[in-house]
């Protein structure tokens, strides 16, 4: 890849996403409409242009990715409860579909984007049907926001088809930055108030290397793919925890001690996914 788009750029992902990129040697045009001149100042000190558009609008959509090799789409409403719940909906769809649609009329080789783990059925207030939670357990939006990514998805089905460029969804788990793991003791002692998405997160910096990843890894049409960290975000053994809050959810496997209940073994296999960060190696209290 020569220049990668990257939308969202100045949010807390697209900030570290835009950082690995450079840092591995690949051109970034970054685009967000959240543009302050703090923000300029910071993009242009790593050479990296910053461009103010707004993706709701299909004409500027397709002005942000002309002459890009291919995008990283992160830019969306970044979870329910945030705006009311039609408006969540209809904005992150027309976001998606105009730079979907964009990345196919100026002919970029691969679109990257943010799906959610909602899509998978979070917040678990139904239990989930099996754990750990993987790719098959889709698509069960429970909000217009996870309904805003399924749409995201099938969309992405039917663009990569008639296209044939492959589309790639990362299904990310709850994004953490090392400044966010000061928290991380809080959910020790009711575990209930972590359960929405099974103790799941991940590591923005993990989240940038499975962007980078996706880029080139061998994927045709539209696939879809957990993202999250290797462990959960308790002090507890995962079994112990899905025993206790869900005791009618079935293991599938056998887990290890901590190990992730959303399953990245298919990111695993396909993308080479290998998270590195873990909240483990930020805080010493256990």
């Amino acid at each position: 890849m020569t220049t990668v788009a990257v939308t969202g750029a100045t949010g807390k992902t697209g900030r570290v996403v835009v950082a690995d990129l450079v840092e591995h040697g690949i051109g970034v045009r970054a685009v967000d409409i959240d543009v302050s001149p703090a923000q300029r100042a910071l993009f242009d000190a790593i050479g990296v242009p910053l461009l103010r558009a707004d993706l709701t609008d299909y004409g500027q959509a397709v002005d942000a990715l002309a002459g890009a090799d291919a995008v990283v789409h992160l830019a969306n409403i970044p979870a329910p409860g945030l705006a009311p719940a039609p408006y969540t909906l209809t904005t992150n769809t027309a976001m998606n579909d105009n730079v979907f649609l964009a990345a196919v009329q100026v002919g970029l080789s691969r679109v990257v984007w943010a799906s959610s783990e909602t899509t998978l059925g979070l917040p678990f207030d139904t239990p989930p049907r099996y754990a750990p939670v993987d790719e098959e357990h889709y698509p069960y939006p429970t909000s217009t926001y996870a309904l805003s990514k399924v749409l995201g998805e099938t969309a992405a089905t039917h663009i990569a088809e008639w296209s044939g460029i492959p589309f790639v969804g990362l299904r990310l788990s709850n994004v953490h930055v090392p400044e966010d793991y000061r928290r991380v003791p809080s959910y020790w002692p009711d575990p209930a108030t972590r359960r929405w998405n099974l103790w799941g997160y991940v590591d923005a910096r993990d989240v940038a290397a499975a962007c980078r990843l996706s880029l080139t890894a061998p994927v045709t049409g539209a696939q879809s793919f957990v993202i999250a960290a290797a462990d959960t975000i308790m002090n507890r053994p995962s079994a112990e925890l899905l025993a206790e809050t869900f005791p009618e959810v079935r293991l599938t496997r056998p887990v290890e001690t901590y190990e992730t209940l959303l399953s990245i073994a298919r990111a695993r296999e396909v993308l080479g996914y290998e998270p590195q960060h873990s909240w483990r190696d930020e805080i010493t209290e256990r």
